[in-house]
């Protein structure tokens, strides 16, 4: 007897559009394993019913034939069935109380869920995700707000130009805008009293990459952090380039005992042991994206209070933050609130510990949406999708009636299977606490 696979229309945020599978990868599917594929209907998503139908799915106002339906966000706690199949970002991996509710629903009703954030390969690294796209539209979110932010001091220059990435059709259509000034800024240069421009960004994983791939589009010139603390003493400073300087762990970070260096596998497991010494970078920085992973168990990077002397005595340059990582009240303390992609940026006054929506007033601006990739919708699916869709045959194959240990699934999936039958498998029973 066919099993029926499902994919779940979006409906977590307002401007959320796009999907875990795209009609080419549905195509591929139905044409080499002839797999019975059913579509939610969807008014918003970036692709229409109609291209579904055309790959050869079913377009259905429900889910209810379905045993297994692949998702992309958290799903309402009514929507779950008994013993049926999940995969989506389920975000309860840290014990996220928000989401605590939704998998002891799950639990009591013997589901499986798949979790896409823990699909990973030997060395730990993510295979499925949506980084890259996070960074990319991030990047370029960065570079609207800056423009505003700019216009509102009082200086001229062409970022106005860029949009905020939800509203170009394309990612292609953005990396024009971006180059377009890119080549303005080479021939007539950054506003004099701005200068140096320097961009610093954290972290070097794929979100990272996507923001410096954006980055990438103007004249850039790459230093090391320890340069950059002797940049502003040159005497030549050109205007028509902009620095950039991606910051690494031991860049960051220091042992609490100074008879100790920085040893990265030990930070990992014992950050408690570590402290901050990112603040000495930020003088010099005119805009700060951050990309770090980060937990309550690491080194907060920037503080309020950090943030409130450096105003008070007029040492910081910092025009704007483009938190990707946008963990609130987290790594960089100004990030006070995540936004929505209608309402993404604010100014955060450090002297007054308050932030206004918007790019006016006294601080910094934040641009912190926590959805980004949903704002490249069509292309961040499509690369999504291109991984995911490898492993839809294998989990509609496999038996999950069976043991734990008898299931056939391919080792990352395995790995990535939060509950079985309803249980906590043997790598998740920690989140027993957190229920």
């Amino acid at each position: 007897m066919s099993k029926f696979i499902g994919i779940r229309h979006e409906d977590r945020y307002l401007m959320e559009h796009r999907a875990p599978l795209t009609p080419k990868h549905v195509s591929r599917l139905v044409k080499k394993y002839k797999l019975d594929i059913i579509v939610q209907t969807s008014d918003k998503r970036v692709f229409g019913d109609d291209e579904y139908i055309a790959a050869g799915a079913k377009i259905t106002k429900d889910l209810k034939k379905c045993e297994i339906i692949f998702g992309v966000k958290e799903m309402p706690i009514s929507f779950f069935e008994e013993e049926k199949t999940y995969i989506f970002f389920s975000h309860v991996i840290k014990g996220q109380p928000n989401n605590m509710p939704m998998l002891k629903k799950m639990m009591v009703l013997k589901c499986n869920l798949i979790d896409y954030e823990k699909v990973v390969d030997e060395q730990n690294r993510r295979l499925i995700f949506f980084g890259r796209y996070a960074g990319l539209a991030g990047m370029i979110n960065s570079f609207w707000a800056l423009g505003l932010r700019m216009k509102y001091l009082g200086y001229d220059t062409k970022f106005t130009k860029i949009k905020q990435a939800h509203h170009y059709h394309s990612l292609l259509e953005a990396k024009e805008d971006i180059s377009y000034v890119g080549q303005l800024i080479a021939e007539n240069g950054i506003p004099e009293d701005l200068g140096p421009f320097v961009i610093g960004f954290t972290g070097y994983g794929n979100v990272s990459q996507g923001a410096q791939e954006i980055c990438g589009l103007l004249p850039v010139k790459e230093i090391s952090a320890k340069k950059l603390l002797g940049l502003k003493a040159r005497k030549i400073q050109p205007r028509n380039i902009v620095y950039k300087v991606v910051f690494k762990e031991e860049d960051m970070y220091e042992h609490k005992d100074p008879a100790k260096d920085f040893d990265l596998e030990d930070y990992f497991h014992h950050p408690e042991n570590y402290k901050s010494i990112f603040e000495k970078y930020l003088p010099h920085l005119s805009m700060l994206v951050n990309c770090i992973y980060w937990d309550l168990r690491y080194p907060k990077l920037l503080t309020k209070e950090y943030l409130k002397k450096a105003v008070s005595k007029n040492n910081l340059k910092l025009l704007v933050v483009g938190d990707i990582s946008c963990d609130v009240n987290g790594s960089v303390e100004c990030t006070v609130q995540s936004t929505e992609i209608q309402d993404p940026i604010y100014v955060y006054n450090p002297l007054t510990d308050d932030h206004k929506m918007g790019y006016q007033g006294e601080g910094i601006l934040n641009m912190a949406v926590d959805i980004l990739p949903a704002e490249l919708p069509r292309d961040s699916s499509n690369g999504f999708g291109d991984v995911l869709v490898n492993f839809v045959k294998p989990i509609y194959d496999c038996d999950f009636n069976s043991s734990f240990l008898e299931l056939d699934l391919p080792r990352a999936i395995k790995k990535a299977l939060i509950l079985h039958q309803g249980e906590l498998t043997p790598e998740y029973e920690y989140m027993q606490s957190y229920l």
